[in-house]
């Protein structure tokens, strides 16, 4: 094996965290949202229109800057320690990110560039971008999604300056941390700043699916925002998470330079969206190359309501496979990343169907329901076999389990 991984031509030294494959770095550079009337780069075209004609600077220019080709390969320092993430976080893991080696990694979230935007200077920013991660195998998730980050900084002028006794408004305070503020921030300004983000997000949620949305707003943790929020809407009848976002750490925005100002944060995935807007099924579909679903894309109207078609539906192959787990070191995640490695979109689910504990050696055996589905055409059962061995194979040569093939 090469000593080091080359991707967007940078090298980087292989250790014990290494631990990207080469089917994701085929993926590394594709940047789906920002090929042209590809599903994402609608949904990204569509909230860039939306901020840019609802919130105008003083001179008449849009208000927020977008960022939307910055590169996807960060630092743990970038995608972890400015954001606050103890290091005992169990987003840090090496079984749910893909690192290149033990300080460099495909960014997990498009959080990782909130500091170097606002130490730039800037106060209101979207960074869209591909994401990485580690994950289970189903029809809604995928190692590479898009993710979009919304900031908005506010001094004390932009938010008191119409108050009638402006001098006694204050952003700060030497407080105490409850579950409705930081330690620093006043409660008054807290309640600003949550107003104009929930205002913000339900103006855009209602610009991309229409009014009478039912919008309902659930508590949450992250440790970059507090007070945080999840946004969910009614769709279907059923409430669906669309975004996460929250008040920022103050510690965070000092440290980026940002001292006087307090600010709100939010991240959204491209993909959940435009699932939901649009009607698509399979995550995998994002990746096609086939006519018969982009050209459903092909508006002279960004705005234009789109339903998707759905394409033939081939039938699916299911296989399953079991094997003894080792004695320790083993991860689920590595066994789905293996999968996808080998079966490559052809992996339409991968479900642990059953699990057995031997009662004198204590042994643990897990059986996995793979099922495999061509998004275009009709799969043999000679051609899936096939990979499937290769599967067997590579499980107990880079795993360590044992077949019970």
């Amino acid at each position: 094996m090469c000593s080091h991984v080359e991707l967007l031509g940078g090298l980087f030294h292989r250790d014990e965290y290494t631990n990207i494959t080469s089917k994701i770095i085929s993926k590394v550079g594709k940047n789906l949202h920002n090929r042209k009337h590809h599903p994402l780069w609608l949904i990204k075209e569509r909230i860039k229109d939306h901020f840019y004609k609802q919130y105008i600077g003083r001179y008449g220019n849009p208000l927020f800057s977008v960022y939307d080709d910055l590169c996807p390969i960060v630092t743990t320092k970038q995608n972890f320690d400015r954001l606050l993430i103890p290091l005992d976080h169990p987003s840090r893991k090496k079984g749910d990110n893909y690192y290149l080696n033990n300080t460099h990694l495909l960014r997990s979230h498009t959080s990782a560039h909130q500091w170097d935007l606002i130490h730039s200077g800037l106060d209101a920013f979207l960074a869209i971008g591909d994401v990485y991660r580690r994950d289970e195998i189903d029809r809604s998730h995928y190692p590479v999604f898009h993710q979009m980050e919304g900031v908005r900084l506010f001094s004390n002028h932009e938010f008191f300056a119409d108050a009638e006794h402006m001098d006694e408004c204050h952003l700060f305070e030497n407080g105490f941390r409850t579950p409705h503020k930081q330690e620093s921030h006043t409660l008054e300004a807290v309640k600003l700043v949550e107003f104009q983000l929930k205002h913000t997000l339900c103006k855009l949620i209602t610009h991309l699916f229409g009014e009478g949305l039912e919008i309902r707003w659930v508590d949450c943790y992250f440790p970059f925002t507090h007070p945080s929020f999840e946004m969910e809407i009614k769709f279907q009848g059923e409430w669906m998470e669309v975004l996460g976002c929250g008040v920022m750490e103050q510690q965070l925005v000092n440290s980026a330079g940002a001292h006087e100002k307090i600010g709100w944060a939010f991240g959204l995935g491209l993909e959940r969206l435009a699932m939901i807007l649009y009607g698509i099924p399979d995550i995998r579909f994002f990746w096609s190359e086939n006519e018969l679903f982009l050209k459903q894309f092909h508006v002279f109207d960004i705005n234009q309501q789109i339903t998707f078609q759905p394409l033939s539906k081939y039938p699916c192959l299911t296989n399953d496979i079991s094997f003894w787990l080792p004695k320790e070191g083993y991860s689920e995640n590595d066994f789905f990343d293996l999968v996808r490695d080998i079966g490559g979109d052809l992996v339409e689910k991968v479900t642990l169907v059953d699990q057995f504990t031997h009662p004198k050696t204590q042994k643990v055996s897990h059986c996995y329901r793979i099922v495999y589905r061509h998004m275009e055409r009709t799969l043999t059962q000679m051609e899936i076999n096939a990979v499937h061995k290769n599967i067997e194979k590579s499980a107990v040569k880079d795993l360590g389990v044992e077949g019970r093939f």
